[in-house]
């Protein structure tokens, strides 16, 4: 796709990834504000990852936790904010659900304060048995944990 001479692609090379264009984003967004940079460098390196690029330059973000058999969680999308309005998180969201490693996916998941009508038109709902399903969160004190996973 491009949008005045700028060329729109979607990539999984990680090596093109923008370690600080992710990290600026996530760590101001409402899901993951304040997450120190090491962590978010070993997100990626343990999932599977897509970015979306004008020409060279990062503009987008998409992590998938998988089995890459039959579950995915759908994670830390998003596109920076002078690029909206382009349809490049369509384009993104394609990417994924399109991926020849993604087909055999049976069962997607994913949270979102505000995105609802995006990941509906991607055949996303409520969960419409949410008696089934249950959630585990654990404060984690990060400051007590070096990038290496060991105590400090």
């Amino acid at each position: 796709m491009s949008d005045n001479s700028v060329n729109f692609t979607a990539s999984t090379d990680k090596t093109r990834f923008e370690l600080d264009t992710i990290y600026n984003f996530l760590t101001n967004s409402y899901w993951a504000e304040g997450c120190p940079k090491w962590l978010v460098k070993k997100t990626i390196d343990n999932s599977f990852c897509f970015g979306i690029f004008a020409d060279n330059k990062q503009v987008g973000f998409a992590r998938i936790v998988t089995d890459y058999f039959t579950f995915a969680y759908l994670m830390d999308v998003f596109i920076l904010e002078e690029f909206r309005g382009k349809g490049l998180s369509k384009i993104l969201l394609k990417e994924v659900f399109h991926h020849p490693k993604l087909q055999t996916i049976s069962r997607w998941m994913l949270a979102t304060n505000d995105a609802h009508g995006l990941y509906s038109k991607f055949g996303f709902i409520a969960n419409p048995r949410p008696e089934i399903y249950m959630i585990k969160s654990v404060d984690v004190n990060l400051n007590h944990i070096k990038e290496d996973n060991q105590l400090a």
